[in-house]
């Protein structure tokens, strides 16, 4: 590769680590609505994480159009589509906060996940092609970190915010992050479309819009996809529950805004895992860190249900460090080896990650008519599913 073409390949990273760092940001911005929304409209643990649900089920929704969306016009014209509809998603807090209803809540957030899905679909698999083969474990994780960088200072946003200044009667404060935001993202996306015709960008191999359902019969695949579900239904769930469960005077005993801030520690601990995991995986085995990180999260959610006080605090805050790598090397795991079916891979694989809509909503229900502390038994199944991913050939 010339000197000229791999610089250009590290100018491109660099915007796309951007997009990374947005959609971390507005994803995590849900777990400080969650408890917010449950106060101000009264509601349980199964009602308000549909808030949960309605963002991640546009996965299952849209994956597939933004597959053929991306086969049929490219990675640059799909990010850009997908930054646009995310802005969108964004700018509809401001009727949702002028209304005080919870339903625009959820309308808004199934739109910003119409925008992030199409970007999932698109970027993962440029990010693989943006430079050697070798190296893309580690470059996705690398991408991945400052996403988490995203999801870490979120929550601190939504606590300061968020949970501190909204009320009722004044809802705006629940507007402003995701109008930073949008005013962001419309910034990348112009970003991108002036550079629509670079040369530095891999092309797609395969220009056929149909989905490739046959990718299912491929052992690596399928458990791959189950992988993605329970990763992020596991990571969603704890991530949306951690303010509550920090709460309970079982465990801290603390107030919204604290809580909320505590929070940050979780995805910190995710944002720390992916930096270094960027340099182990340059070292070390893929599914054998997999199956390291996927064990010791299993570990301490059991504990801490099985646990109260600081040690139940502790021990479920640093899944989050356990939790870093997941994504990035499921997702490459299982794409490694498709060759030109890769777009289409991605489309599908990205559908998993609804897993976000189901394993909350379903841990919220066992909450409600049980405790929040054996609902985590939960994500402990999935991390178990993870575990056994790791080990497929």
């Amino acid at each position: 590769m010339s000197p000229e073409r791999n610089s250009e390949q590290q100018r491109w990273m660099m915007g796309v680590i951007s997009v990374f760092f947005c959609w971390g940001m507005a994803t995590v911005l849900i777990d400080s609505l969650v408890p917010k929304l449950k106060e101000l409209f009264s509601l349980g643990y199964a009602e308000v994480l549909l808030t949960q649900f309605s963002f991640f089920i546009g996965y299952l929704v849209f994956s597939l159009p933004a597959g053929q969306w991306l086969v049929r016009f490219g990675f640059i014209r799909s990010i850009v589509l997908g930054l646009s509809i995310a802005i969108l998603g964004c700018l509809l807090f401001i009727p949702a906060t002028h209304f005080r209803q919870f339903p625009w809540f959820l309308g808004a957030l199934f739109i910003l996940s119409a925008g992030i899905t199409l970007l999932q679909v698109a970027i993962n698999p440029l990010v693989l092609g943006l430079g050697p083969s070798v190296l893309a474990y580690s470059r996705l994780t690398l991408a991945q970190a400052f996403n988490s960088l995203g999801t870490t200072l979120g929550p601190l946003i939504g606590a300061a915010v968020i949970l501190r200044q909204a009320t009722f009667m004044n809802m705006d404060p629940m507007r402003w992050p995701f109008m930073v935001i949008a005013v962001v993202l419309a910034g990348l996306a112009g970003l991108f479309w002036m550079g629509r015709n670079s040369v530095a960008i891999p092309e797609l191999q395969d220009s056929s819009s149909e989905v490739d359902w046959g990718l299912f019969r491929v052992p690596r695949f399928f458990f791959g996809w189950c992988a993605i579900f329970s990763y992020v239904g596991a990571e969603v769930t704890l991530g949306s529950l951690l303010a509550n469960y920090l709460m309970q005077n079982s465990v801290l005993g603390v107030k919204a805004p604290v809580a909320g801030s505590l929070v940050s520690l979780y995805w910190g601990g995710a944002m720390a895992g992916r930096f270094l995991g960027a340099w182990v995986l340059s070292r070390v085995s893929a599914q054998r860190v997999l199956g390291v990180c996927a064990g010791c999260a299993s570990v301490l959610v059991l504990t801490s249900s099985l646990t109260q006080g600081v040690l139940a605090a502790v021990t479920l805050i640093g899944v989050g460090l356990f939790n870093s790598i997941m994504f990035p090397v499921i997702f490459s795991l299982t794409l490694e080896g498709l060759g030109s079916a890769a777009a289409k891979g991605s489309g599908l694989l990205c559908m998993a990650i609804v897993g976000g809509a189901v394993i909350p909503l379903l841990t919220g229900a066992v909450a409600d008519h049980a405790t929040l502390s054996s609902a985590l038994l939960i994500p402990v199944a999935c991390y178990f599913m993870i575990a056994g991913f790791s080990r497929v050939k």
